[in-house]
């Protein structure tokens, strides 16, 4: 969308999601890009989903203000890639930002990065640290791009060279197996309405093993992987059904659909995983959806 914004000069608000070639949808949900320019500053919280954070911005660098450590300092990022977390981070812009987002699911991070995603747990990096100089290439190649299938494809060719040429290793570790990967998509299928003992027993491993091995692969135990998938369905269902109906949904209907034993358990979830009330976070982020029933969600993490 372009526009004029209040003083003169263009306004961009720009959201476009893409879909990744078929040999990287195992690994790769969906890249969304953004560009937005003549807008108010503002923040946005980065809350926990079950997928990693790939960011590469095109123009400005994203500024993390706080991250889901606390100990981490701010910092700001060309290339960012973050892990699963618990807590939310928090991103400010001065009025415009633009780049691409990876939602890359923690089974994709060996194939892609090189590394299982336990070892990039609540914390972000830089993307450098994580995929060499693949990361400046990737940038380079989507700030040459003239529109966003240009840069979606860009991404498709080298991630897709990335993973054919076996660079950064394999899918799981040979220790892990299937099971775990098994694991992950029972929950995701489930939208994290699923027992640990039920897993345990899908994979022919203890409830001990199975939180170990799972633990160290994804960087979560499949109760707190669970506990996260649940409200990254919770608060977007909320964001489209409000964007859809103009007005805000009964939290009691919405908690009983994702599986919370009442209202009151959801309220505690946002106020914990979010940091605020769903209220609170409406308020923050509705500004950022369009109305209708398929609005698209607020960019900068899932």
């Amino acid at each position: 969308m372009v526009g004029e914004r209040p003083g003169g000069g263009p306004r961009i608000d720009e959201s476009v999601w893409g879909t990744p070639a078929p040999v990287l949808r195992p690994f790769i949900e969906r890249y969304i890009g953004y560009r937005q320019a003549g807008v108010a500053p503002g923040r946005h919280r980065g809350l926990p989903s079950p997928y990693l954070t790939v960011i590469f911005t095109l123009d400005d660098p994203l500024v993390l203000a706080e991250h889901p450590d606390p100990r981490q300092p701010p910092g700001s990022y060309d290339t960012l890639v973050g892990g699963l977390h618990t807590s939310p981070a928090l991103i400010t812009h001065p009025g415009r930002q633009s780049g691409i987002q990876l939602l890359m699911s923690p089974l994709g991070a060996r194939a892609l990065l090189g590394m299982p995603a336990g070892e990039l747990v609540n914390i972000d990096v830089e993307g450098p640290a994580v995929l060499g100089s693949l990361a400046g290439r990737i940038g380079e190649r989507l700030r040459e791009a003239p529109d966003w299938p240009g840069r979606f494809a860009v991404l498709d060719q080298m991630l897709t060279s990335q993973l054919a040429a076996g660079v950064a290793g394999p899918a799981v570790s040979s220790e892990t197996g299937a099971q775990v990967g098994q694991a992950w998509r029972s929950l995701m299928d489930a939208g994290g309405r699923c027992s640990v003992s039920r897993l345990a027993d899908e994979t022919g491993w203890s409830d001990r093993h199975l939180r170990g091995r799972f633990r160290a692969e994804t960087g979560l135990t499949p109760k707190a992987a669970a506990r996260v998938i649940r409200f990254d369905r919770a608060r977007r269902m909320l964001l489209h059904r409000t964007a859809a109906r103009a007005g805000l949904p009964t939290l009691a209907d919405l908690a009983a659909d994702c599986g919370y034993y009442d209202q009151a358990h959801l309220a505690r979830e946002f106020r914990e995983l979010a940091g605020c009330p769903p209220s609170a976070w409406l308020a923050e982020e509705f500004r950022n959806v369009q109305a209708g029933a398929d609005a698209a969600l607020p960019v900068l993490w899932p």
